[in-house]
């Protein structure tokens, strides 16, 4: 199979978004027959075909859905690599990629990394920051597609190298009338004769509250599952059950949602959050600024 170009897939993309050759054609300012001929090509270079052609115009076949992700990601890739280096030919000093878990994006890790970034020496590095779970987070790592993660001190780090972060106590949420509300405290195994709100199975905070309730003989009963913190709390507030979470996090939402957040007493409920990254020596400066950033954050924090 011949090498696919990048303006082919352009051009593939942009047909598949408008559906229609002649709309694509205005926007790429090339004739609508040297677009078909491409893609022509492409289907012959593949061996199928990625266009279902009607006189209302174009759709992908599954193959051509499947593809046209692909292109979307390819593209972007080359756009980054475009722009970064050109960042860098005027005057850019780095870029980060972070990723964090939803925990700690959820409570301070922004705000240390908006402080990062106005520091005046600073200024011309450029941060992004991606939501990941725990494994996820250091499977990139290790693979090298992202650069500096910050996730729960529990995680396999096995390989990597870290440095400690901040600090952060689980809570639980519960609406006014609950039982257990107007509690100054609570045990976990206090919360298992309720029904819970949680988070994904895939999740490291999933997995640690399963185990707490194991050692006490017990099972988490989860009513509803939900994807992100916003959810969990929408849930709770519906009455619909009680929610382990991080006590910072929920206190920011009781503004918003009428809730409740009483601390939990287990050992475990304190957690630690880490800096991982794979060889602090191998790290670009603009990363390992970041790195000596957030672990200045836990010496400031102890303080």
């Amino acid at each position: 199979m011949r090498d696919i170009d990048l303006k082919t897939l352009r051009l593939f993309v942009t047909v598949c978004e408008h559906r229609n050759m002649g709309r694509a054609a205005d926007e790429e300012h090339i004739e609508p027959s040297a677009i078909s001929k491409r893609i022509a090509q492409l289907e012959s270079d593949l061996g199928t075909p990625l266009l279902v052609r009607s006189r209302r115009g174009v759709q992908p076949t599954p193959v051509g859905v499947m593809l046209l992700e692909h292109a979307r990601n390819v593209l972007f890739t080359m756009d980054r690599i475009a722009s970064d280096v050109a960042a860098f030919g005027s005057g850019l000093r780095g870029s980060v990629n972070v990723c964090a878990t939803a925990s700690a994006i959820a409570e301070v890790l922004l705000d240390d990394i908006a402080a990062f970034m106005r520091e005046p020496d600073h200024r011309n590095i450029r941060v992004d920051v991606e939501e990941r779970q725990s494994v996820d987070l250091v499977r990139q790592l290790r693979e090298g597609a992202a650069s500096v993660g910050v996730c729960w001190d529990n995680a396999d780090l096995d390989g990597l190298q870290f440095r400690r972060y901040r600090q952060d106590r689980l809570a639980l949420a519960v609406y006014p009338g609950h039982p257990l509300a107007g509690a100054k405290s609570v045990a976990f195994e206090e919360t298992l004769g309720f029904d819970h709100v949680g988070l994904p199975p895939s999740t490291a905070v999933h997995t640690m509250l399963q185990r707490a309730a194991a050692r006490v003989g017990q099972t988490v009963s989860y009513r509803v599952i939900v994807s992100s913190f916003d959810a969990t709390f929408r849930v709770v507030a519906a009455q619909l059950g009680i929610s382990v979470v991080p006590l910072e996090v929920g206190e920011a939402y009781q503004r918003i949602f009428n809730i409740e957040t009483i601390p939990l007493t287990d050992a475990w409920a304190l957690r630690r959050f880490v800096v991982v990254f794979r060889d602090l020596e191998t790290l670009q400066p603009a990363a390992r600024r970041m790195v000596d950033h957030l672990a200045s954050r836990a010496a400031g924090e102890a303080e």
